[in-house]
């Protein structure tokens, strides 16, 4: 059986959908996914695809930041509501991330790993069976 993904923003301007299935799923202790979440860690579903994610509605709003890896993110928000709803990368063009939280079904997101965990706060504590990395761990 396929499994569908969907979600979108928090009003409902920006939606995704895809049959593809991730092939990684992480939290990410990055400085960046924390001051983007206003929490520890964020939590994302990577797609290996752009093509093959659906999105429809209001274009998305961009910003770009270079990442602890000095490689470049491109976030997509949402202009009405601000919710990120995707995040693209430059040196990986194909791949596609998606917000666990964006989702209409977050209980679909099944972490395997987290990532960066040299960033990570005290108080921010992850399930102890999940793997993780200092870093990004190699491809």
């Amino acid at each position: 059986m396929t499994m569908i993904y969907k979600g979108g923003c928090a009003c409902g301007a920006i939606r995704y959908e895809t049959s593809s299935a991730p092939i990684f799923q992480n939290h990410c202790q990055c400085r960046d996914c924390q001051q983007r979440s206003g929490t520890g860690h964020g939590s994302y579903l990577t797609f290996p695809s752009r093509e093959n994610v659906h999105i429809s509605g209001r274009e998305a709003s961009t910003w770009r930041v270079t990442a602890d890896s000095g490689n470049d993110k491109i976030h997509a928000f949402c202009p009405t509501c601000g919710t990120p709803v995707h995040l693209t990368f430059a040196a990986m063009p194909e791949l596609i991330a998606i917000p666990a939280t964006s989702l209409d079904d977050p209980g679909q997101f099944e972490p395997q790993v987290v990532t960066y965990a040299m960033r990570a706060h005290a108080w921010d504590t992850m399930d102890p069976a999940l793997h993780k990395f200092e870093r990004m761990p190699p491809g």
